[in-house]
């Protein structure tokens, strides 16, 4: 399984972005894909989560409203589409795979970073 993260980049706050995870790897399109987000100096957070079957989603109180999580079956990539960033929305964003639920499921398989600097 490969898990390969794009899209991140500079920002004004108040600005959006766009990133992509593409996956690859059968077992992965059973379960859930997740965002998570580690800002310097503190832990790695959850931000968002869809079941690739379902296509239910889940979502951090802090990327609610703001954050839209989707998926395309046929490219095997899953989207985070970011508005209205603030700063402290600024962090390397991992994408992850892994098992349902969408809200606890284990983590099998991450992406690599994506750096998001948002400034004010």
């Amino acid at each position: 399984v490969q898990l390969q993260a794009s899209g991140g980049g500079s920002v004004q706050a108040g600005g959006s972005l766009r990133l992509s995870c593409a996956a690859s790897g059968r077992s992965v399109f059973t379960g859930a894909m997740r965002w998570f987000r580690q800002a310097p100096g503190k832990e790695r957070e959850f931000v968002a989560a869809i079941s690739w079957s379902l296509g239910s989603t889940y979502y951090a109180d802090s990327a609610k409203g703001r954050f839209t999580i989707s998926k395309d079956n046929a490219k095997n990539t899953v989207y985070l589409q970011m508005n209205s960033l603030k700063f402290e929305d600024t962090a390397v964003y991992y994408c992850a795979a892994g098992p349902h639920p969408l809200s606890a499921g284990r983590n099998l398989y991450w992406g690599q970073g994506t750096l998001v600097t948002v400034s004010s």
